[in-house]
């Protein structure tokens, strides 16, 4: 007799787990991924957007700091003039033409003009997702554009109105269209690389650094090249980055002038360590940089002895060639802001992507942890970057048209005049000068030959008995005033508050804020001089 086996009792199922139902599920939703690869990309791109909008939106009303006031004050020029007003300035003209633009159509509030920055930190997923999976594998483009989705260096500079955030994005085009190029060898990208690297020599000057470390890969690429290879590497590098000088000369003649009379005289020779905690910035701060440079570091290692290797070699060589000229130079001339290191994140992204998914269960597992550390809006750090609008809020009860407002720190006044009502009129500690943008036109000797009492006595001169002289000055103790620049600076804000407060055609009336126990804030005091 042959045996047949019970059917369940009535009522009764039998259970297949939770592992069995998760199975099925991911099953399930495979075969419709499969079925609609298209829609599915789509659809998952266009989620990670919608987390990182939501997130990128936390502060995005937040208060202006020194060098966003300065942003403004130039795109408020007219259009054509920008470029020549940034003669004065030291940066290149493309985003404060998009940012003139941007104002025209959406106004010059802190949320309209963020706006401009955080549609770049978007554009990042996308384009992270697309660098990824056309040059190394689906799961790579999908960890670089999570990665990029969250990234707390794009997050702050999502909120900021600054060029920050659309040099990463562009950056990261440029490496990606390089790889696509030099080491795929698809001349269909010539162009893209082209455009690429001269929107983003016009977005910040870094993107020479940058440009200089794909020219250090690409002649690792020719090392590396069957001899019968070297000649059409040579033709399409020729044209390349012939086409980008040709495209870049006419800014040229005002780059040299800016390099040999603006520079950067606030910023100090940056040690290897200054390198390093950079690093870590653009990776969400020490303890993530660490986790993911061993991690992703220990994939790549792997990665390189494959043939898919020269991409990432490659990736390598250009990222670390990069910053390290970039520093290196920045040891005869400072010039080095953890800012600037915008022009890399793009291409770092990319390879902690391939990095981490080549290294296994270790590099799922720590992709899942930094995702999770980075799922953080950091709106304190956005928020109390400087305290310009609460003290412009303060003052504004307390000064009327025809009184002046002087800074002692120069490049502060286009910050302070955002938040300060029409008919006032500005002065720094140089003298008179046009409150929309400062001139770092051999700005320390300048500033070393105007001294106080001279610039005090032809101010005052302007002013009638009763009207108000505002003092605007830095928090001296809330940052470091060695490098030349803010050294002098630091000197001259106390001797004018000190001969102020000794001059007899004075008297102090009122000082804001007023500092209590709590910690002091960053940004400016204001001490308000009414005339006898």
């Amino acid at each position: 007799m042959s045996s047949v086996a019970a059917p369940p009792e009535p009522g009764r199922v039998r259970p297949r787990g939770v592992a069995g139902h998760a199975g099925a599920v991911w099953s399930r939703v495979a075969e419709r991924v499969r079925a609609h690869p298209v829609q599915a990309t789509v659809a998952g791109v266009a989620a990670l957007v919608l987390v990182s909008l939501w997130l990128r939106t936390r502060a995005l009303d937040a208060g202006f700091w020194i060098d966003e006031g300065i942003s403004v004050g130039i795109a408020s020029f007219p259009f054509f003039d920008i470029p020549g007003v940034l003669k004065l300035d030291g940066s290149p003209p493309l985003f404060y033409l998009l940012l003139h633009l941007w104002m025209q159509l959406f106004g010059t509030s802190e949320s309209a003009t963020h706006s401009l920055s955080l549609v770049f930190a978007l554009l990042s997923i996308p384009t992270a997702y697309w660098a990824g999976r056309s040059l190394f594998s689906a799961r790579v483009g999908w960890a670089a554009a999570a990665l990029a989705a969250l990234n707390p260096f794009l997050t702050y500079y999502a909120q900021e109105t600054r060029m920050y955030a659309m040099s990463a994005t562009i950056g990261l085009v440029v490496a990606a269209a390089f790889l696509h190029l030099f080491v795929a060898r698809d001349r269909r990208y010539l162009p893209v690389f082209v455009v690429a690297l001269t929107v983003q020599l016009y977005s910040h000057n870094w993107a020479i650094f940058l440009g200089v470390g794909t020219v250090v890969a690409l002649a690792a690429l020719w090392r590396w090249a069957e001899a019968t290879e070297r000649r059409a590497l040579l033709r399409d590098a020729v044209i390349a980055y012939g086409a980008t000088g040709v495209l870049y000369l006419p800014w040229v003649p005002t780059l040299l002038y800016q390099a040999a009379h603006t520079g950067a005289p606030w910023a100090q020779t940056p040690d290897l360590q200054a390198l390093l905690v950079a690093v870590g910035l653009l990776l969400g701060g020490a303890t993530p940089a660490i986790a993911l440079l061993l991690v992703a570091g220990n994939g790549l290692a792997g990665r390189v002895r494959t043939e898919a290797d020269r991409r990432t070699a490659a990736l390598i060589i250009l990222t670390v060639a990069a910053a390290l000229v970039a520093w290196g130079l920045s040891q005869i001339s400072p010039a080095f802001a953890n800012r600037y290191l915008a022009a890399f994140v793009g291409p770092l992204l990319l390879l902690v992507a391939v990095g981490l998914s080549n290294a296994g269960r270790l590099g799922l597992v720590t992709f899942v942890l930094i995702l999770a550390f980075w799922f953080d809006a950091r709106t304190g750090q956005i928020e109390t970057k400087s305290n310009a609008r609460s003290v412009g809020t303060s003052i504004q009860t307390l000064v009327t048209a025809g009184d002046l407002v002087v800074s002692t720190q120069p490049e502060t006044l286009p910050l302070v005049k955002y938040y300060l009502p029409q008919g006032v009129r500005y002065a720094n500690a140089l003298g008179v000068d046009d409150p929309r943008v400062f001139d770092w036109t051999d700005a320390l000797d300048r500033l070393n030959a105007a001294k106080p009492r001279a610039t005090i006595d032809s101010l005052l001169r302007t002013l009638r008995p009763g009207q108000e002289l505002v003092l605007v000055q830095p928090i001296l103790r809330t940052a470091n005033w060695r490098a030349p620049w803010t050294s002098l600076v630091r000197k001259r804000s106390i001797q004018w508050e000190r001969r102020l407060d000794a001059d007899p055609r004075v008297r102090r009336e009122a000082v804001v804020p007023v500092f209590g126990y709590d910690r002091l804030p960053r940004g400016i005091r204001a001490i308000v001089y009414r005339v006898r």
